[in-house]
């Protein structure tokens, strides 16, 4: 590999654990505990990114801040990335018992727009003079995720002994031994996309939403946000309508089927006579 390349990097568009535990993605074996878990976690499906129940609002307008200071509140955080659009709904993610912050937070934009400019210009940023980072809604957004709690996730520190990579913070760096093309594709591991690197320099974009609004409305993240915002009995009488008119469309053929029946009853009997 020449010098021009030794800096170039490339970021994973699905997670899978032992990539995710590999420098270069392209490890084929796990080599902590932690990858083990995660993918026992992947292969039985014990984790659904769509199962938390205080998850609501837009994926696509989402962002993830992380490291944020213990002592930061929903009013500064809201301030802080308010310089970056409309901020629609904010969670700041606190212990279940003691109520204290776990650092990081979702904050909800009214558009897409405003979301990638906070994605872009919070990312690093200075907030109650801690450095944050921002990321977008890996959760719902990024296929196959598992988060840090059940060993996957991205990032981390090195004292930790379970890095991440493949993510904003911490990306695959372009391999400098040969790719086990074979392997990688038995496990169900994309390959580094060779020729395709990017420089540490380059900003990774987020998931598009795709552009058509059809598209927008039916996109299964939005979907199930939207469910999940959505009154229980308007879900259950949307759902009776479906059935209804269901119900409605088979009488309707059936109908028709005892019509065409009898005209041809009458047909063979005008034949007989």
């Amino acid at each position: 590999m020449s010098n021009a390349n030794i800096n170039a990097v490339f970021y994973a568009d699905t997670y899978h654990p032992i990539q995710a535990g590999s420098i270069d993605g392209t490890d084929t074996l796990p080599h902590d505990n932690g990858v083990y878990r995660a993918v026992l976690c992947s292969a039985a499906g014990l984790y659904d990114p769509f199962g938390d129940p205080k998850v609501i609002g837009d994926p696509y307008c989402t962002v993830f801040v992380g490291r944020l200071s213990r002592f930061t509140d929903e009013e500064t955080l809201r301030k802080a990335m308010s310089k970056y659009g409309t901020v629609k709904n904010l969670r700041l993610v606190r212990h279940i018992v003691t109520g204290a912050s776990r650092g990081y937070a979702f904050v909800e934009y009214e558009t897409e727009r405003e979301m990638r400019r906070a994605y872009e210009d919070a990312h690093h940023s200075l907030i109650d003079d801690y450095e944050v980072i921002v990321d977008y809604y890996r959760q719902h957004l990024m296929p196959g995720w598992i988060p840090r709690r059940l060993g996957g996730g991205l990032g981390g520190k090195k004292e930790s002994g379970q890095l991440r990579f493949g993510g904003r913070e911490r990306p695959f760096r372009a391999p400098l031994r040969p790719i086990p093309y074979a392997d990688l594709q038995r496990l169900g591991i994309p390959p580094p996309p060779e020729g395709r690197y990017m420089s540490r320099f380059q900003v990774p974009s987020p998931p598009w939403c795709r552009s058509s609004h059809a598209d927008i409305d039916d996109s299964p993240a939005r979907q199930r946000s939207r469910d999940k915002e959505e009154p229980t009995h308007r879900r259950h009488k949307r759902s009776a309508d479906r059935d209804d008119s269901s119900r409605n469309h088979h009488k309707h053929r059936e109908h028709s089927h005892q019509r065409k029946k009898r005209s041809t009853s009458r047909d063979y009997d005008f034949l007989d006579h």
